[in-house]
């Protein structure tokens, strides 16, 4: 049975049609946890095995969502870490849920996802599981999340999502090593029945700083793809950490831009957005210990929950404001003709260069004004 929203659907899909990024956000994660029995060796966080002392309390994580609601009603991603290592999880979704912000989960492929957890999750208003696929075949995948048998564990727990009514997502994080495999990932995505393939294109930063990113030019071959793709599977595909997609599809589509969020309608509400969100534009992060940054690909702090007024600091503060001015972009993103629905990869700009308003150095594009 799918659990239905505990809110009006007019108020969110009135939110969703009018949301403003320089005052709110379209997507929040929280990574209500660092804790993580698995070593990924693509992993953002730099997972630890156990909880950290200092991480929010569930009284400071409800006087959190209670600022959130300022927002309106974002999705809010609770995600780690591991965040089924935290026993107050459900009671912190549940909470959101009741304040109309739109929950969803990033648990890890362990034991710890049973299918009466995850009923539980569906329960307190989680409308959708995203879990890790990286490859179509236990071998790559395991050696991914040096975990024998998470390849397996990963098909049975979004089988298992399916069955207690969450709709499902599944990530997959695109480097040197596996960029080959990608084809052979959608009878996968189709045969556990996810309503959106996320494609992660690597930031090389925590233990990904190990990998390799597949160059510009193959960013802009596989970009190019998975367009292509979109436009005869039956699911989502949505490019992660490569808003450079925005400029391919609308190159390939007359001009048009089909991946602007129309026709992108799921039923456990959590809509595409109509602009392009990107690091501080339309996203917003929380670490375990109540860091704001812009997200959990670009680490700058720029305020703590325990002591900074969540809300302000997203509409205020010098960073984030300047993330969302594409005039403040520098090279070939800032004379780049689709900075406005693109603006780089801000994460990776930061990774590479030390700069955040830096050319995002995966893109391949050259603008017709630059001249560098």
């Amino acid at each position: 049975m799918l659990v239905q929203p505990r809110y009006e659907r007019a108020t969110r899909d009135s939110w969703m049609a009018q949301v403003d990024f320089d005052l709110a956000p379209f997507t929040i994660a929280w990574e209500v946890t660092r804790a993580c029995v698995f070593s990924c060796v693509h992993c953002r966080a730099d997972a630890q095995r156990r909880r950290h002392p200092e991480e929010l309390s569930t009284e400071e994580g409800f006087a959190l969502i209670d600022r959130l609601r300022e927002f309106g009603s974002p999705i809010l991603v609770f995600t780690g870490g591991d965040p089924m290592m935290r026993r107050d999880l459900f009671d912190l979704i549940a909470y959101a849920d009741e304040a109309g912000l739109r929950p969803s989960l990033t648990p890890t492929a362990t034991t710890s996802p049973t299918k009466q957890r995850l009923r539980l999750a569906a329960l307190a208003g989680v409308r959708r599981v995203a879990l890790s696929l990286d490859g179509p075949s236990p071998e790559v995948h395991d050696a991914f999340r040096r975990v024998e048998g998470s390849w397996e564990r990963t098909m049975t727990i979004l089988r298992n999502a399916q069955e207690v009514g969450l709709s499902t997502q599944v990530n997959t994080t695109v480097t040197t090593h596996n960029v080959h495999l990608l084809p052979g990932m959608v009878d996968f995505v189709r045969s556990v029945g996810a309503v959106q393939w996320s494609v992660f294109f690597l930031v090389p930063m925590g233990r990904a700083q190990q990998l390799s990113m597949i160059s510009a030019e193959e960013h802009e071959r596989v970009l190019t793809w998975l367009y292509e793709l979109s436009r005869e599977v039956d699911f989502d595909i949505k490019a992660t950490a490569a808003p450079m997609y925005r400029r391919v599809a609308a190159q390939h589509s007359d001009g048009a831009d089909p991946v602007a969020g129309a026709g992108f309608s799921f039923h456990d509400g959590l809509d595409r957005p109509v602009q392009g969100v990107n690091d501080g534009r339309g996203f917003l992060f929380v670490s375990h210990l109540g860091d704001i940054t812009p997200s959990g690909f670009l680490p700058i702090t720029v305020g703590n929950v325990r002591h900074d007024d969540v809300v302000d600091v997203y509409r205020n503060h010098d960073l984030f404001r300047a993330l969302r001015d594409p005039t403040r972009l520098s090279g070939k993103c800032g004379v780049c003709e689709f900075r406005d629905v693109c603006g780089g990869q801000r994460g990776r700009a930061y990774a590479v260069t030390g700069d955040p308003l830096a050319s995002d150095p995966a893109c391949a594009y050259v603008p017709a004004g630059w001249t560098g």
